[in-house]
């Protein structure tokens, strides 16, 4: 086998402005590239706190795989326990759809109601329908974060209140608003609703309360064109925290904010909309390839085909400040050929790297796009006398 590389790309001078380091009175706070993943702003992002109701994203992305599973359709409905009726004491002073023990409810109505109302109710109906309990439901939420990469996260419970093992960091909050952004795509557009006004209701005190509880908790959408989710979430102990959401002239950034001290969810917004604005104003990104798109074709050894479409799983991306140039940059994509057959879907047979300035600066593995069959005995035997006569 030979040693190759090939220049997938190249880049020259783009590069601008001045960038300045953010910052911010929250405890711990993160934003990212989605396209990327380059880390932008980061304060303590590894450090575990109370996630409040951002822990409630991880309850919907377990009901999303079911529904994304054909196990539960948007109009099936939910039955509510008496863990869930709005006369236990914990829902008192708790976000709620304001339901009572029975009432049936549907599947986008509890949806809507966990990402607009931050209803905890409606996080239990959700967890006692898919696991018996809100334990049992916590393990699957544990079980879910491990799949993601999540691997400090902790749960207790599906609503967020109060719980000794209801932890997250910033890093990890990221990673699932960027999971649930990549893998429901036909769900995810929900999180932009700025209001939903729950009207089946059972008695005259919820329906006065599901009058005044209408508004999005995340005031960013009503104030930051682009802002499209995510989640919010507030108790006395750990103050406010957003993970938020914005695509903006093509580009998306995440961001997290934790342990905020500001007044209320107004200034919450704002407080992200700071992070995102310096986001968008301080850096660039330049996206080579997509996941999933063909970078090259490698000859195949003694395969049913003479060659092999090459992809990534990841898009081939960076994200640099606008002070520095993008001059420079090359995508180089390393591999030897021919592959020697049989190759598998998914096998590893190079690395996309890219350099600055002739550093390597991020690598990516390169994968067979589809699989490649070796080619039977006799066949074999031809290619050799092919090879020995014409030279391939």
């Amino acid at each position: 086998m030979m040693k190759k590389f090939l220049i997938l790309f190249m880049c020259f001078n783009i590069g601008i402005a001045k960038s300045a380091n953010f910052s911010t009175k929250a405890a711990s706070a993160m934003l990212i590239d989605y396209d990327s993943g380059a880390e932008i702003v980061s304060k303590n992002p590894d450090e575990l706190m109370p996630p409040s109701s951002m822990l409630k994203l991880m309850t919907l992305t377990v009901l999303f795989d079911a529904i994304k599973s054909g196990n539960l359709k948007m109009d099936d409905e939910l039955i509510a326990s008496e863990n869930a009726d709005y006369k236990n004491p914990q829902w008192y002073p708790a976000s709620k759809m304001c339901l009572t023990t029975g009432q049936k409810i549907t599947v986008q109505d509890a949806i809507l109601g966990i990402i607009v109302l931050s209803a905890g109710d409606a996080s239990v109906v959700v967890a006692e329908h898919l696991a018996g309990s809100e334990s049992k439901f916590s393990e699957l939420m544990q079980k879910k974060a491990t799949e993601i990469g999540m691997e400090k996260s902790t749960f207790g419970n599906a609503s967020g209140l109060p719980h000794e093992h209801n932890l997250m960091t910033s890093r990890e909050l990221t990673m699932l608003a960027k999971y649930i952004i990549t893998e429901y795509p036909d769900i995810y557009p929900l999180f932009a609703t700025k209001r939903f006004e729950f009207t089946d209701t059972k008695t005259d005190w919820c329906r006065e309360w599901t009058k005044t509880h209408t508004m999005n908790y995340n005031r960013l959408l009503f104030s930051m064109p682009g802002a499209d989710g995510l989640k919010t979430g507030h108790t006395d102990k750990g103050g406010y925290g957003v993970v938020a959401s914005a695509k903006i002239g093509g580009r998306r950034l995440i961001g997290v904010i934790n342990g905020f001290r500001g007044r209320g969810h107004d200034a919450l917004a704002e407080e992200m909309k700071k992070l995102l604005n310096y986001g968008y104003q301080n850096t660039q990104t330049k996206v080579f390839y997509r996941a999933g798109d063909t970078l090259l074709k490698i000859p195949v050894w003694y395969g049913i085909r003479p060659d092999i479409e090459v992809i990534t799983n990841e898009n081939v991306a960076i994200t640099l400040p606008k002070s520095e140039s993008l001059k420079n940059i090359r995508v180089l994509a390393r591999y030897e050929e021919p592959i020697a057959a049989p190759v598998k879907a998914g096998q590893e047979v190079g690395t996309v790297v890219i350099e600055k300035n002739g550093e390597i600066i991020k690598r990516i593995p390169m994968i067979a796009k589809e699989k490649v069959r070796k080619i039977q005995f006799f066949g074999r035997v031809f290619k050799n006398i092919s090879v020995m006569i014409r030279g391939k």
